[in-house]
C-alpha cells in the first residue's frame, strides 16, 4: 500500500487510534532487515552539527509526546530524524487522562491534546534505552499527577537518576498544561531545586549527559527572562522552547466541545517563535536552543535557524506530512 495513501486512511481513525496504528506499522516496516537497510540509507540526513558536545547527523528531530514508551526509537530515526525525543516519562507508571484526548484540527493543521503524561513509567522504558541504537535520543521527563508539587524535585531525580545511563541528553518538562499545576513550576523559586536535584541524580551515572528545560509559549516576558536567567546561572546545556500552548485565539477550528487541552501546530508558529527570539537575545550564544511548535515546512525550519536556533523539533508537522515528512523538510533545507 503506497506511504500517502496509508496516511490518508489513518486519518479516518480516531486520532490517538491512528497514531498507535501508525506507530506500529512503523515498527514492522523497521523490523524487515534488507528493507530497513534501504530505506535508512535514502532517507539519512544531512548536514551535521555539533551542539552541546554531541554530533547530529541534520539540525530536525522528532519532539516528545510522539514515542511516550521508547518503543519505536530506531524506526523513528530510520524516517530521516536526526534525533528523536522519547517520553514524557515518569518515574511511576500513569494512565493519563480519560480517552478521547487527541483531537485533530484539520482547518487549522493543529493538534488538541489532554494526554496527560500516559506512560509506562521509567523502568519499563530503560530496557529499550538500553538497546543498541544508530542516533541521538533524548529523554523528556516529567512528575507524577499525584505528586505534590513540593515533591516534584524527587519525581525528577528519581527518573534522570534511572534514565541517564542511557540518554543523550535529558529534559525537565515543566511546561505541559495537561498536567494540574505542572506550569506553576516554571516560577524560578519552584524551577531550582527541581534543576539542582535533576542535575545531581544525573551526575551519579559517571558520564557528562547534557540537561535542558522546556518551558511553555504562553509565559509573559518577564517569566522568560527569569527562566533564561536561571539557565545561565545553574548552567543548563540549553532550552526547548516551546510546548503546547492553552490559547485558542486565531482558530478556525471550534474547539467548544473538545475541552481543555495544548494546541500544537501551525497556530503556534509565531509564539514560538518569538519566544525563541527573546531566549536568544537574552542568553547570547552561551546554551543551546531548541525551537519546536508550528515547525510544518522547511521554511518554518529555516526560520528559526536564522532566528538563532540550534536544532529544530516537529510533531504535529510529521503527524500532517506524513512518514517522509522528515526527508522532504530536510533535503529543502
Amino acid at each position: 500500500m503506497p506511504i500517502s495513501l496509508l496516511t490518508r486512511l489513518l486519518f479516518f481513525l480516531p486520532a490517538e487510534r491512528a497514531h498507535e496504528l501508525g506507530s506500529f506499522f512503523l515498527r514492522l516496516l523497521f523490523a524487515i532487515p534488507l528493507l530497513s537497510s534501504l530505506l535508512r540509507r535514502l532517507l539519512r540526513p544531512r548536514g551535521a552539527v555539533e551542539v552541546m558536545g554531541l554530533s547530529f547527523p541534520g539540525r530536525l528531530g522528532l519532539a516528545a509526546g510522539f514515542d511516550k514508551d521508547a518503543r519505536s526509537i530506531d524506526a523513528l530515526l530510520g524516517l530521516g530524524f536526526s534525533f528523536v525525543e522519547i517520553g514524557t516519562l515518569t518515574p511511576r507508571p500513569q494512565p493519563g487522562n480519560p480517552k478521547p484526548r487527541l483531537f485533530r484540527l484539520k482547518e487549522d493543521r493543529a493538534l488538541l491534546n489532554r494526554l496527560g503524561f500516559n506512560n509506562g513509567g521509567v523502568e519499563a522504558a530503560v530496557p529499550r534505552l538500553r538497546r543498541k541504537r544508530r542516533g541521538i535520543v533524548g529523554v523528556n521527563l516529567g512528575k507524577n499527577k499525584d505528586t505534590p508539587d513540593a515533591e516534584a524535585a524527587a519525581d525528577y531525580a528519581a527518573a534522570a537518576r534511572a534514565v541517564a545511563p542511557y540518554a543523550d541528553y535529558v529534559v525537565v518538562n515543566v511546561s505541559s498544561p495537561n498536567t494540574p499545576g505542572l506550569r506553576a513550576l516554571q516560577t524560578t523559586d519552584a524551577l531550582r531545586p527541581i534543576l539542582i536535584a535533576t542535575r545531581a541524580a544525573m551526575s551519579e551515572c559517571g558520564r557528562r549527559v547534557p540537561l535542558l528545560c522546556k518551558i511553555a509559549p504562553d509565559l509573559n516576558d518577564e517569566d522568560i527572562d527569569a527562566i533564561a536567567d536561571l539557565a545561565l546561572e545553574l548552567k543548563l546545556d540549553g532550552l526547548i522552547a516551546t510546548n503546547t500552548t492553552i490559547s485558542r485565539a486565531g482558530l478556525s477550528s471550534d474547539t467548544s466541545a473538545l475541552g481543555m487541552g495544548g494546541i500544537s501546530g501551525a497556530p503556534l508558529r509565531e509564539r514560538s517563535l518569538c519566544v525563541l527570539r527573546r531566549l536568544r537575545a537574552r542568553m547570547g550564544n552561551r546554551l543551546a536552543l531548541i525551537s519546536v511548535g508550528g515547525i510544518m515546512t522547511a521554511g518554518d525550519a529555516r526560520e528559526r535557524l536564522e532566528a538563532g536556533a540550534d536544532l529544530v523539533q516537529a510533531y504535529t508537522g510529521f503527524v500532517y506530512g506524513g512518514p517522509l515528512f522528515a526527508y522532504r523538510l530536510q533535503r529543502e533545507l
